[in-house]
């Protein structure tokens, strides 16, 4: 095997702490919020979720790159996170199912990665002193220089990011003699949601993120949808109003981790942004409905308040996080309306929480009725 020299690289935080590594080959410099994800498989649809967009990704799993990357498992259809880092970056790669290197894809899409770093040593930081901005430099630029444009760079929290994501004009997915319709407001929408509403005979017309309750309704749609997306939910004003509208009207609506949060603030109850977030595939939440535990991916740094929610008369906790017990799901005791603060659709898994995919024809089925 031929020996390469890489350039070294470094990311350097918002605190002024430096972590040293080698650049992909990618020369520059990005900026973005720090966080990890510890799933160990999917880097690929990590990468492509637009709920990453503006922000730096730090994966636990120590090999990056090593089974390729196939042209159908994205969630969206570009790199969404600023930037990588990881321990171990693999050229090489090997699965039948493979279109191309991660290398190339990089490459193509001049995504700025730093490999060799103690990532350890970086997640356990980012435990102990919390989710912080954060630049990647491969391009040999002083520290010093560094600091000076990282101050300038805006923090997460009241950050308004759906409007970087979404689509731009409405598409429809799935069959169009589908017993079912819904409108989903795009607020960083994944592909996989779409698919999982479509094998459930549902045609789906995806809206931009600005779009108004009456042009969603012009579809005449049976239910409505809140997607995922990136950001801080509080500056979503259009949004917030739109989904009073839909709860006023008692019309289906279901709701994830950014929509579930729009949900909370359409009901005067608060968010808040959280310490280091949750991001993996591998969070335990308490259904407590129905007693049942599930294992569910997860890709969120806000959270709804769960005192506020708890003291709201018209909200129930359906769902909490085993880990922090925090908020992970909620539903209105009057209105046809319930949402969830992780990612149900998973894609490559886990699938414990399908379920509520089919929970939420059952609801358009039963105001149909």
């Amino acid at each position: 095997m031929k020996y390469t020299t890489r350039q070294s690289a470094i990311l350097l935080l918002s605190d002024g702490t430096v972590f040293h590594g080698k650049s992909i080959g990618i020369s520059g410099k990005t900026f973005g919020e720090v966080c990890f994800n510890t799933g160990m498989t999917g880097y690929q649809e990590i990468f492509t979720d637009p709920s990453y967009f503006g922000q730096i990704m730090v994966t636990t799993n120590p090999h990056i790159g090593n089974y390729g990357i196939n042209d159908l498992e994205v969630e969206s259809d570009s790199v969404k996170i600023a930037g990588l880092v990881c321990k171990n970056f693999s050229f090489n790669y090997s699965r039948t199912g493979a279109s191309g290197s991660l290398e190339d894809y990089f490459a193509k899409q001049n995504l700025i990665c730093i490999s060799d770093v103690d990532t350890r040593a970086l997640v356990s930081y980012i435990r102990d002193n919390g989710a912080m901005n954060a630049v990647i430099c491969t391009d040999g630029t002083s520290i010093e220089d560094l600091k000076k444009e990282l101050d300038n760079v805006p923090n997460m929290e009241g950050l308004e990011l759906a409007s970087k994501v979404s689509t731009k004009e409405p598409y429809f997915v799935g069959d169009e003699n589908a017993t079912y319709k819904i409108s989903a407001l795009d607020l960083g929408i994944k592909k996989n949601i779409l698919r999982n509403f479509a094998k459930r005979d549902c045609y789906i017309k995806v809206f931009p993120y600005d779009t108004t309750y009456e042009e969603l309704s012009a579809f005449n749609p049976d239910g409505y949808f809140l997607s995922n997306g990136p950001g801080d939910p509080d500056p979503l004003h259009g949004v917030i109003e739109v989904a009073k509208n839909i709860i006023a009207d008692d019309k289906p609506l279901f709701g994830i981790c950014l929509g579930h949060q729009i949900i909370a603030l359409a009901n005067g109850v608060q968010t808040y942004k959280m310490f280091g977030g949750h991001r993996g595939i591998n969070h335990p939440v308490k259904n407590l409905l129905t007693g049942k535990g599930e294992i569910t991916s997860q890709n969120h740094g806000f959270a709804v308040k769960r005192e506020a929610l708890e003291g709201h008369p018209e909200l129930e906790l359906t769902h909490i996080h085993l880990n922090d017990d925090t908020v992970a799901g909620m539903r209105m005791k009057n209105k046809n309306c319930f949402s969830v603060q992780y990612h149900p659709e998973a894609s490559p898994g886990p699938h414990d929480s399908s379920y509520l995919f089919d929970q939420f024809v059952e609801n358009i089925k039963t105001s149909k009725a």
